[in-house]
């Protein structure tokens, strides 16, 4: 690991170059399937197991510092640790990257709905990705376990927040009351130590393609087509869902450019595809104005996310300065990694199905155990074993 460390025990930004950085978030973003807890494990992987460029300590507070800020959490993460190797050229392009190949993707899925009404089939694909993703993030979340969970007392809240989680409370109270609780605890005690979107059941597209609602935009429409997803991307905390009740609000009831439809369609799009949930707005922004509109989309609704995180470096390390600080982030920590195992168990139930996809899973963790592959050979493994599947069925 090549990084220094601060005076206040943080290590500091690494030395790395943007190249590097380009590299490894062009694949992460091509082949993290399975929402944020599966794009979370498989940075994870790469650049703490794989790679070194931070340790878990320090990942898993640049996983608690992205539930302080609105947006995609698993981008902010991505665009933090591109500013941990490379600074601020790195912050943009890790970013960037991450988000790139499934703008595209999108876009072309896009295009075949407007133009065919439909969309080529993935199911077949996922049914062995998925499985897949599953193992990278069991074998992650036993990795971070060790290092989050620190005390009986953390483990504790853990444990209470997946309970709370898998009943239906939703994440923001829940990781609220997590960071509060840690923080009232350590200051009870007067001891100062240092310190989703869900890949659910794919739903079915409906089909109600034809010609963007504006073949020919004007500058009027086009400017609010991004300031509505720029206000999108500046306010939303939360999963999926949200995302959905924000959309529908803004384009569906407000403007009436989409139907309810096409927007169920827009987010099964965002879901089945790598990379980010956020990329619905490539999706939508694509319906509403064609290419432009998707570009424009894409842009604001990622936009604030890079602000955020860039203000946000200025406070992440002085985080575990504080007793009272350290404390509450402690406890976001713990209460993220309950999240993202509530998340794992709830994406378990629909992908394994049978005892291929539990072998799939199985020997994904052994593999993990065993090697140090790339995150993407397990991808391409569960794709070909779902293609395989689907012409075989």
């Amino acid at each position: 690991m090549d990084q220094a460390s601060e005076p206040n025990g943080v290590p500091a930004p690494g030395r790395g170059s943007v190249r590097e950085v380009a590299v490894i978030f062009l694949r992460l973003g091509t082949v993290a399937f399975g929402g944020p807890a599966a794009h979370t494990a498989m940075m994870r992987e790469e650049l703490v197991r794989r790679r070194g460029w931070v340790t878990d300590e320090r990942f898993v507070d640049l996983m608690g510092a992205t539930n302080l800020i609105p947006g995609p959490n698993s981008t902010e993460l991505a665009i933090h640790l591109g500013h941990e190797r490379a600074r601020w050229r790195g912050l943009i392009t890790a970013g960037v990257c991450f988000i790139v190949p499934a703008a595209l993707m999108v876009t072309v899925l896009a295009w075949a709905y407007v133009t065919y009404g439909d969309t080529p089939a993935v199911e077949g694909i996922l049914y062995g990705i998925v499985p897949a993703v599953i193992g990278i993030i069991i074998w992650a979340l036993a990795a971070l376990l060790r290092t989050v969970v620190k005390n009986l007392w953390l483990g504790v809240l853990a444990a209470a927040a997946l309970a709370a989680y898998l009943a239906g409370v939703n994440e923001l109270p829940v990781l609220a009351f997590g960071a509060v609780a840690a923080a009232a605890v350590r200051a009870a005690r007067s001891v100062r130590r240092p310190g989703g979107h869900h890949l659910t059941g794919l739903p079915l597209l409906t089909g109600t393609g034809g010609l963007p609602v504006f073949t020919d935009p004007t500058l009027g429409q086009l400017t609010q087509l991004f300031l509505g997803m720029l206000k999108i991307g500046s306010v939303l905390y939360g999963s999926g869902y949200v995302l959905l009740a924000f959309l529908q609000g803004e384009f569906v009831d407000r403007l009436a450019w989409i139907t309810r439809e096409q927007l169920v369609d827009a987010i099964s799009i965002g879901q089945v595809t790598p990379g980010p949930v956020f990329t619905t707005a490539t999706f939508i922004g694509y319906l509403v104005a064609g290419p432009v509109g998707a570009f424009l989309a894409t842009v604001a609704i990622f936009l604030p996310s890079f602000v955020f995180v860039g203000l946000l470096t200025r406070l992440t390390d002085s985080l575990r300065s504080r007793a009272w600080t350290s404390a509450l982030l402690d406890g976001l920590n713990a209460t993220s990694l309950a999240l993202m195992a509530g998340v794992t168990l709830k994406l378990s139930r629909p992908a394994l199905v049978d005892p291929l996809t539990i072998a799939i899973t199985a020997v994904t963790l052994i593999l993990l155990w065993r090697t140090r592959l790339n995150s993407a050979w397990y991808i391409a493994g569960g794709a070909l074993i779902g293609l395989a599947h689907l012409a075989w069925t």
